[in-house]
């Protein structure tokens, strides 16, 4: 039995103005470009060798299993709004609409913060030799970064594909270039070396790493966001999964291990950890290392002005992909009576949701200014402080959105299941429990072991300034369940009308709801 969708108002209004332009190739590049984040790199790398065996550790038991978690889910269930619709269709409207604005409101947090402060640092690296911009400077730039990103996601698919596309292609010439460069700088100099003992994992380790690990191993459900803007989704779905799967591991794993190699541990920074290491890389085309700083002339300033560049398209397009399937979910909630019906609307000829696409935008703006005013400008403090939040609100609205496979495989036992996931209990659990304990040490470093002490707090913070960080960890996460509440109450009137037009069809002329 193949599920349908109600064809109640207003729902069905919207429905009707969607496009479909989403192909094989367009989903692989898309989730590409999705997954494999250039801002994140250096945030592992700077654990040192070790990052790299929990990486393969991590990829076996979380990136794997999620990846066939979403093949299923992604063609058992390819109506638009994907991980909205899984979490609402097994658990209710609440439970949606609280997930999916947490789900939605970690991109703008995320393009406002993390993403746009690495672009403004990769610019300064290369264009003003590593002097920090003005104030001024940093709020102009980040400020454009983020409603470019915002006016590529109002772009229907039909023109939007071929950004995340560029984005996807950005990132193999990019990590390409820097682990051909890693290869000649090592045979020219010398690499750092690393023991054996390096890439022995341990506890510390772990904690440490397995938030920013598991935020770089998520994101196989977006395309499925725009599910009925797909041309085949039980075709493509798998396709693309399980190649960009193998794809993104190896453009993580090459780099770090390249930044591994050229720096020392302790130059290797969570902030401009990857800038760094291309820029010291480069000098084998032009230019020399004086007493750790890189300085480039002839071709390597050239290929180092065109790496900054590339560097930027990739944080760009890491925040278009992402805003362009979050928001889509936030719009098919918003005509499906889990948020405000105003947020539910799509734009007549182009199909996507630009009053969402603004709403990203304004919210990437404040997320900006704010985290700028309570850092004082300190880059480090603000990428550690916006990047903690963006983890774990990501990370939490997982919770649901995992469970749902177990769920809908005994509540829609006869849906028509493409591709089964196997030993679906047991990996959701796993998958679980490393959820629920990341989560502790994002809002909470070291809870359990050493709070806030050395080794878990993260850089630019002071041992006293512990509840500060609980803080700023913690209140987002409140302010944003609560807002989730909101937005269900202000969906009821939404709901009412679909329930009430549904009701009105003859019943034996209802195709099965998703209720």
């Amino acid at each position: 039995m193949a599920l349908a969708t109600s064809t109640a108002a207003p729902a069905d209004a919207e429905r009707l103005k969607l496009q479909r332009h989403f192909g094989r190739f367009d989903i692989l590049f898309f989730l590409i470009c999705t997954i494999v984040g250039v801002d994140t790199i250096a945030s592992v790398a700077s654990s040192g060798g070790e990052a790299f065996t929990w990486m393969l550790l991590l990829a076996v038991v979380f990136f794997v299993p999620q990846a066939m978690l979403f093949a299923e889910l992604g063609t058992a269930f390819p109506q638009e709004g994907g991980p909205y619709l899984w979490t609402r269709l097994a658990f209710g409207h609440l439970a949606g609409a609280i997930n999916n604005f947490m789900y939605w409101v970690t991109n703008p947090v995320w393009l406002g913060g993390t993403l746009a402060i690495t672009a403004v640092a990769a610019l300064q690296t290369f264009f003003n030799d590593g002097t920090a911009y003005p104030t001024v400077w940093v709020y102009v730039i980040s400020l454009v970064f983020i409603w470019v990103a915002v006016l590529a996601a109002v772009l229907s698919f039909k023109l939007g594909k071929w950004i995340t596309t560029a984005g996807a292609f950005a990132r193999f010439l990019l990590l390409g270039l820097f682990t051909v460069s890693v290869v000649i700088y090592g045979l020219e100099h010398g690499v750092h070396g690393l023991g054996a003992g390096d890439f022995v994992p341990t506890a510390g380790g772990f904690v440490a790493l397995v938030g920013v690990l598991l935020f770089n191993y998520v994101g196989f459900e977006l395309p499925n966001s725009a599910g009925e803007e797909m041309k085949d989704a039980a075709g493509d779905v798998p396709f693309a999964i399980a190649r960009s799967a193998v794809a993104s591991f190896l453009l993580y794993a090459v780099p770090i291990l390249g930044i591994l190699l050229v720096l020392p541990v302790t130059q290797v920074t969570n902030f401009g950890g990857l800038v760094d290491a291309l820029k010291t890389v480069f000098t084998v085309y032009g230019g020399s290392v004086s007493h750790g700083t890189p300085t480039l002339t002839g071709a390597g300033a050239v290929l180092g002005d065109a790496g900054a560049l590339l560097f930027v398209i990739c944080v760009l397009t890491s925040g278009i992909t992402w805003i362009m399937g979050s928001d889509r979910a936030l719009a098919v909630s918003g005509y499906d009576g889990a948020a405000p019906r105003f947020l539910g609307v799509l734009h007549d000829r182009l199909g996507t949701p630009v009053r969402v696409n603004i709403f990203s935008g304004i919210v990437a703006s404040g997320v900006l200014v704010l985290a700028q005013l309570i850092t004082q400008g300190d880059a480090a403090k603000f990428f550690g402080a916006v990047l903690g939040v963006t983890i774990s609100t990501t990370l939490i609205s997982y919770l649901l959105i995992y469970p749902a496979l177990w769920k809908l495989r005994s509540s829609h036992p006869d849906i028509v299941r493409p591709y089964r996931m196997p030993w679906h209990r047991g990996l959701t659990i796993v998958l679980m429990i490393l959820l629920a304990f990341t989560v502790v040490q994002l809002v909470a470093p070291g809870a359990g072991f050493d709070w806030f002490g050395t080794g878990f707090r993260p850089d630019g913070w002071k041992p006293s300034e512990a509840w500060l960080y609980l803080a700023t960890e913690l209140i987002p996460l409140l302010v944003f369940i609560a807002v989730g509440v909101l937005f269900w109450r202000l969906g009821k009137p939404t709901r009412i009308a679909n329930a009430a037009a549904l009701a009105e069809q003859p019943v034996d002329a209802r195709e099965p709801a998703l209720d």
